[in-house]
């Protein structure tokens, strides 16, 4: 990570009760869709990847305040909550980011094998508290796919909270998926989120 120029005293954010505010968009995802299930890969993991790039695209979203400074880091991991296929086991997994493989393909078996091994008690699952979360370079990922919801809010820990949330759902009929992602306004704009957005379209068009 790396301090960068940044007037905290006069963003006008800075001094609101919670600056933190999310948006919800649709995707198209047929294409990824298609080719994870004709060459049986895990369209959440897959997705995941996707998202994962999206985020560490836009340099606003790697930002946070530590120590009062503003500073940005070369890339956020992914947080992920796990489920067992029963919804009996319920953990958190954290992932490096695509980039540190050869391709997309070894990352998703890594993703696929850490995630058997946590919820098989091989590996230990991840933990750190909510409100230590802004203090690592992670991003947090959740996928609610039994719902194709049109908005979503998050629990807020505390209003200054820096960490991106991102969450996505169900595919609906048409390919299309809803992506919410939640952001601080101290350092991300509107601007910034339609590249999130566009990235993630592009990311999700990799298999055409």
């Amino acid at each position: 990570m790396r301090e960068i120029e940044f007037n905290l005293n006069e963003n006008p954010f800075m001094n609101f009760l919670s600056s933190r505010y999310a948006l919800s968009a649709r995707v198209n995802v047929e294409s990824m869709w298609k080719w994870c299930h004709e060459n049986d890969k895990s369209f959440f993991i897959m997705s995941l990847g996707c998202l994962m790039n999206a985020v560490n695209s836009v340099d606003a979203l790697k930002r946070r305040i530590i120590d009062g400074k503003a500073i940005e880091y070369d890339y956020l991991e992914g947080l992920s909550p796990i489920m067992d296929e029963g919804n009996d086991i319920y953990k958190e997994m954290r992932v490096k980011t695509p980039q540190e493989f050869s391709d997309i393909l070894e990352w998703h078996d890594y993703v696929r094998e850490l995630s058997n091994d946590i919820l098989s008690g091989k590996k230990e699952g991840f933990f750190i508290e909510m409100e230590k979360r802004d203090l690592t370079n992670v991003a947090n990922f959740s996928c609610i796919p039994w719902v194709d919801f049109d908005m979503l809010t998050n629990c807020v820990v505390e209003g200054s909270a820096i960490q991106p949330l991102v969450t996505w759902g169900k595919v609906n009929e048409n390919y299309e998926m809803s992506v919410s992602i939640t952001v601080n306004h101290i350092f991300v704009n509107g601007r910034e989120l339609g590249y999130f957005y566009e990235n993630a379209q592009k990311e999700f068009n990799q298999m055409d």
